[in-house]
């Protein structure tokens, strides 16, 4: 399974193995901080670039979604945001809460939420992955 593979599948702790392995081709000296962080994500899944537009900011909602794939075939939308010595639930919690899927509404029933959390202490990555529901209020 490959990292895009992964990511569909919702295993976030097999995404979280590649974005490990992608963050260790990053500059040591900007390893410990989001930007860095950012550029692990883009390094990562550099082949969905073949099936993705991929935009850094999306502005959306309340806010700007970290990074967000925009597909160009049929493949599902995904919001990426990332965390640094957080927890990996605040980053979902954040994309719902800031409906950073405004702006994607043809998405909407085939969008994943993705949070990915770097702890700068174990150098450890971890990643939650949910297919969104949208909720009407």
């Amino acid at each position: 399974m490959n990292l895009i593979q992964a990511t569909y599948a919702c295993d976030g702790e097999q995404v979280a193995e590649y974005i490990e392995k992608a963050h260790l081709e990053t500059s040591i000296l900007q390893y410990n901080n989001e930007n860095a962080l950012a550029y692990t994500i883009y390094l990562a899944y550099i082949m969905a670039r073949n099936d993705y537009t991929m935009v850094r900011e999306f502005p959306s909602g309340k806010g700007f979604a970290d990074v967000v794939f925009i597909p160009r075939y049929d493949k599902p939308a995904m919001i990426i945001e990332l965390k640094y010595d957080q927890d990996v639930d605040s980053a979902i919690k954040q994309i719902k809460e800031k409906k950073y899927f405004f702006g994607l509404e043809k998405y909407l029933d085939n969008l994943l939420l993705v949070g990915i959390n770097y702890d700068k202490n174990t150098k450890k990555h971890t990643c939650t992955i949910e297919k969104f529901r949208y909720e009407k209020h």
